[in-house]
């Protein structure tokens, strides 16, 4: 049976990992994403469930034991901030590199540096674009509640097993933070050894009479073998593009100007639009929910539509990239954003779209 419960964006997360049956967490206290390792000290959930929790020496280590963990087929999360992230990205792309599944939490602050503690949607680039060396790519989800917070949890599992892929959320200080009412479900168990050796056959869980060990790396020193690889990455790429496009959309049945934004610049815009329509400017929402797979092809159908896009973004501009290169040149594509912590305000966003309109 489920329950409801009232819960910052951060306690979500951690509570949604101990239900989805996950197997261990790993991470380093930074602000304003330490409650997700301070839920998990308080709830025990070794207690409950026999789910590991550890804080690491360091975001190195964190990313580190998330891939040891990966090799062995278990579901591992963790959670940083902006520049914890960046402490991790090397242990991101050598995931990647050997197609391990895993969920990593992101909590954006303003930067660059250390900048602040408040909320950001500065790290775009480096959760779509990659992050770390090489051509790969994380799925990466963006919520925009702090149901969705919960939910991405158990949605990002199913993903990263699915492609073996690393998922990340990305969210930021002010969804982290925030108290919202929560739907919780019910405790999934963890798998067995044996059972993650049956549907899993890559994981290192060592050699049986049955079963030859496996070797997890991301090393190969025969250029023609790692282009093959890297081919095979593309098209696990192109397949999550095609199949795993997730987005939502509001007031876009009649609208002449179209906001894109995600994650609580999209609470903001829905607000925005109320206002504008009120002035008779028939604006309309686009959020994406995947920013990687990006909606390009909805986006690329609404230029016969719109006479114009705006992207919104607590950042100097990085999503309206992607939002460029969709649209292809055949409708003008704004940008409206705040930066280093300041969340922009909804009649800041309607004077955008009647200046730049």
């Amino acid at each position: 049976m489920k329950e409801l419960r009232l819960m910052k964006g951060n306690e979500a997360v951690a509570e949604a990992a101990i239900r989805a049956g996950a197997d261990g967490y790993f991470g380093y206290p930074i602000t304003p994403q330490s409650e997700v390792l301070e839920y998990l000290m308080a709830e025990k959930p070794e207690e409950r469930t026999g789910m590991v929790v550890l804080q690491a020496e360091s975001e190195v280590a964190a990313i580190n034991m998330i891939y040891g963990g990966a090799g062995c087929g278990k579901k591992v999360i963790t959670s940083s901030s902006s520049p914890g992230i960046s402490l991790k990205q090397e242990g991101i792309t050598y995931i990647a590199g050997a197609e391990l599944p895993c969920l990593i939490v992101n909590v954006v602050r303003g930067g660059p540096g250390l900048g602040t503690i408040q909320p950001a949607q500065s790290d775009y680039f480096q959760a779509v674009k990659g992050g770390g060396h090489g051509d790969y790519h994380m799925v990466v989800l963006a919520p925009a509640s702090v149901q969705e917070m919960f939910d991405f949890v158990e949605k990002g599992f199913d993903l990263a097993f699915n492609y073996r892929t690393p998922v990340m959320i990305l969210s930021d200080g002010a969804i982290g933070q925030m108290m919202e009412k929560v739907e919780i479900g019910e405790q999934k168990p963890r798998m067995t050894e044996d059972e993650i050796r049956q549907k899993y056959p890559w994981a290192t869980l060592g050699k049986t009479p049955d079963r030859e060990h496996n070797v997890i790396t991301s090393l190969d020193l025969d250029s023609v073998k790692q282009e093959e690889f890297n081919r095979h990455l593309q098209r696990k790429y192109r397949q999550l593009e095609e199949n795993e496009v997730l987005f939502e959309e509001i007031a876009m049945e009649d609208a002449d100007i179209a906001i894109v934004a995600y994650g609580t610049s999209s609470r903001i815009s829905q607000k925005a639009i109320q206002i504008a329509r009120e002035k008779g400017i028939k604006v309309g929402l686009l959020r994406p929910i995947t920013l990687y797979p990006f909606p390009t092809k909805r986006i690329a159908e609404l230029t016969s539509q719109v006479k114009g896009f705006l992207s919104v973004e607590m950042s100097a501009g990085q999503m309206v990239e992607d939002v460029r290169l969709a649209v292809n040149g055949k409708t003008p594509v704004e940008h409206f954003g705040r930066m280093g912590g300041i969340i922009p305000s909804a009649e800041e966003i309607v004077e955008a779209i009647e200046t730049k309109f």
